[in-house]
């Protein structure tokens, strides 16, 4: 990222003051900011593979599948959906290629995300590019030949396979079950891996650690821009750790101001064209890393945020909302609309609710459409009562929260925004 860009996205987010300051600190502590949103999406990456493989049963090269869908008690993971059953594996290519096979899944969902370490999809094997009738796909990493079936290059030696599977719930679980079943994945045995710093350690024990991963899972070539730039701090050899403490900082507080700064355009945020495959745009890959790893490209799915009633992404009223939208949306796959209740950490989670109704949407059994086919929604804390029953969604019973819209295999007016969402409103 080059000084207008950053001063660009400063201005958005009214942190030129900070950056003023940084100024006054040197180059050096410039660099450090940079080096540490650069390498956040590797870091972030290690710690997910950490946490998952503390699971028990969990290893690398294998595939877990998680049985049920998320629920009120889920605090694992901020905003998760309430639509596919997760099978994760974090994969070590080091010793060879291995094979993912995909089952015949019909007309049943689902994608397999293949992630490199810097959080780039390298693939997504799914309805919308594989089909239902399933195939049998070789992940080789770097410099390795492949004789397998459909050989898929991945950029960096190890990565992160994310496999989601369309779920109804309740009696369409067993058959999920059985198609996640049919995922294989088959290769050598993965290396043991080794423990990393988090987002939040000292600087020197960061920089130590981004180090150590990009020595395991070298930057791309296109990068090296910023690595000549970076270099006192992901290079070899000692740095100044006061301007590392100061570029870091810097670099923390644009995360935590780029969470609250959503822009919205007529009542709802709405994804880059690049999430998911972000190219040189190191600011924004670290600003996903943080807030929504493993997010998926926009072609397979968009995620909207309402406004809320402070124009943040927050609700906070106890009377009733409306959400009316059209007989259809511009769209191949499923959409649903997901309640959160705020922490005061500024995390979301699903609220418990009488009707244990966490998200609603097209596969969501008994909604009442209008005369026109359009759909009206209602959003409230208690029941509105009569025909609109069926159209709710519950809200908690007190404190804030928040709407998130998925759309899965949006069409090009959804897109390119041509098509956009209809506003919530108080009734």
């Amino acid at each position: 990222m080059n000084r207008r860009e950053l001063l660009a996205v400063a201005g958005m987010l009214g942190l030129a003051p900070t950056l003023a300051r940084a100024a006054g600190q040197g180059g050096d502590a410039t660099a450090a900011r940079d080096a540490y949103l650069y390498t956040l999406p590797l870091i972030e990456m290690a710690t997910a593979r950490e946490r998952i493989l503390k699971i028990p049963g969990a290893a690398i090269n294998t595939l877990r599948h998680t049985r049920t869908l998320s629920d009120h008690t889920a605090r694992w993971v901020t905003t998760p959906n309430n639509d596919t059953l997760y099978s994760p594996a974090f994969l070590d290519l080091t010793k060879g290629p291995v094979t993912l096979t995909i089952p015949p899944m019909g007309k049943r969902y689902y994608s397999a995300a293949v992630m490199d370490m810097f959080t780039n999809n390298n693939v997504v094997l799914s309805t919308r590019t594989v089909g239902g009738e399933g195939g049998t796909f070789t992940l080789v990493g770097p410099g390795q030949a492949s004789t397998g079936p459909n050989p898929t290059r991945i950029a960096t030696p190890h990565a992160w396979l994310l496999i989601r599977t369309l779920t109804d719930g309740g009696d369409d679980l067993d058959a999920t079950h059985k198609s996640q079943d049919g995922f294989k994945l088959t290769g050598p045995a993965g290396a043991p891996t080794a423990t990393y710093a988090n987002r939040d350690a000292k600087p020197a024990d960061y920089f130590a650690a981004a180090r150590a991963l990009l020595a395991s899972d070298p930057a791309p070539p296109t990068d090296q821009r910023i690595l000549r730039r970076t270099g006192a701090f992901l290079g070899d050899g000692s740095f100044d750790e006061a301007a590392a403490a100061a570029g870091v900082e810097q670099a923390r507080t644009i995360a935590v101001f780029a969470k609250d700064r959503m822009v919205f355009t007529g009542g709802w945020s709405y994804p880059r064209a690049n999430l998911g495959d972000y190219g040189q745009d190191y600011l924004y890959r670290a600003i996903v890393a943080q807030q929504g790893l493993g997010a998926l490209p926009v072609a397979e799915a968009m995620y909207m945020k309402a406004a809320g009633d402070n124009g943040a992404g927050v609700f906070t009223g106890d009377g009733l909302y409306r959400l009316t939208l059209p007989a259809q949306l511009p769209l191949d796959g499923f959409w649903s609309l997901s309640m959160y209740e705020a922490t005061a950490d500024g995390q979301f989670f699903f609220t418990d609710n009488p009707l244990k109704r966490y998200a609603i949407g097209d596969r969501t059994a008994g909604l009442k459409r209008n005369a026109d086919a359009t759909l009206d929604l209602w959003i409230g804390r208690t029941d509105p009562g009569g025909e609109r029953t069926p159209n709710w969604l519950p809200a908690p019973k007190a404190g804030p929260f928040a709407m998130y819209l998925r759309a899965y295999l949006p069409r090009a007016e959804f897109l390119d925004g041509r098509f956009r969402l209809p506003a919530i409103v108080k009734a």
